[in-house]
């Protein structure tokens, strides 16, 4: 409110020919030094306030930070520790049943190689699968890992229940993103209609975003089984993909 008033007396002179209509001499000479400082000092306060939070070093705003720092310290803990191996691979057919492909179009064709994904990557999905059995006793099941360009524009065909990203426009394309659900009695259970699977998808997310990945769930077109890193640099290579 200061600083306004401060500018206002200096964009309008007929204010301050008013006010020295009502001083005199020596007097309004003297109001003069008295406000001059002030109004300098006004207007220096915001440049000196951003000066001094530079010093604490450089910020980003919240939706452009791509540094990655797990929260949880047993979450850290273990990515600190041994690496992990990926669980053996699931029967075939659990991809192919016609409850799977109502919820998940083309799956069987999906690829489920750990080692086509960043390995880094790969080790924070392992830790939130492992914490997943060990604290809540779900069994994680990996749906999808890397996906070619190809497959991604053919998915964008089956509309926005599937997916919006074109080619080149997903983690997929750069391992750097999986679609898992839970593996329950023999049979996959991906709906979040069933409460125990929705409950899942909540934890799920929490121990995700724990390990400094990003949970679908809170997208506006939800995908609870979807996590991604997005590792410094990843955003660059995707948009010199995207604007060859």
């Amino acid at each position: 409110m200061l600083g306004c008033g401060a500018l206002a007396w200096l964009a309008f002179p007929q204010w301050r020919l008013r006010w020295q209509g009502l001083t005199s001499g020596r007097a309004a000479r003297s109001s003069r030094w008295v406000w001059t400082p002030l109004i300098l000092g006004l207007l220096l306060l915001p440049a000196l306030m951003v000066w001094s939070l530079g010093l604490r070093g450089p910020r980003a705003l919240d939706g452009f930070d791509d540094r990655i720092a797990p929260v949880n310290q047993q979450v850290a803990h273990l990515l600190a520790g041994e690496q992990l191996v990926p669980p053996p691979p699931l029967p075939p057919d659990v991809f192919t049943t016609a409850e799977v492909e109502i919820v998940r179009p083309m799956l069987a064709s999906a690829d489920r190689r750990w080692d086509q994904m960043d390995q880094a990557f790969v080790q924070r999905v392992l830790t939130v699968f492992q914490l997943m059995k060990t604290q809540y006793g779900y069994d994680m099941a990996l749906l999808e890992g890397w996906r070619s360009p190809e497959r991604q524009a053919i998915l964008a065909t089956k509309g926005s229940n599937v997916t919006m990203a074109g080619a080149w426009q997903s983690y997929h394309q750069y391992g750097l993103a999986v679609d898992c659900a839970f593996y329950k009695d023999g049979e996959l259970v991906i709906s979040e209609k069933d409460p125990w699977a929705m409950r899942g998808y909540e934890l799920y997310g929490q121990l995700a975003e724990q390990a400094g990945l990003t949970w679908g769930g809170r997208w506006q077109m939800m995908d609870f089984g979807h996590i991604e890193w997005r590792k410094p640099g990843a955003k660059a290579a995707i948009q010199t993909t995207v604007n060859r």
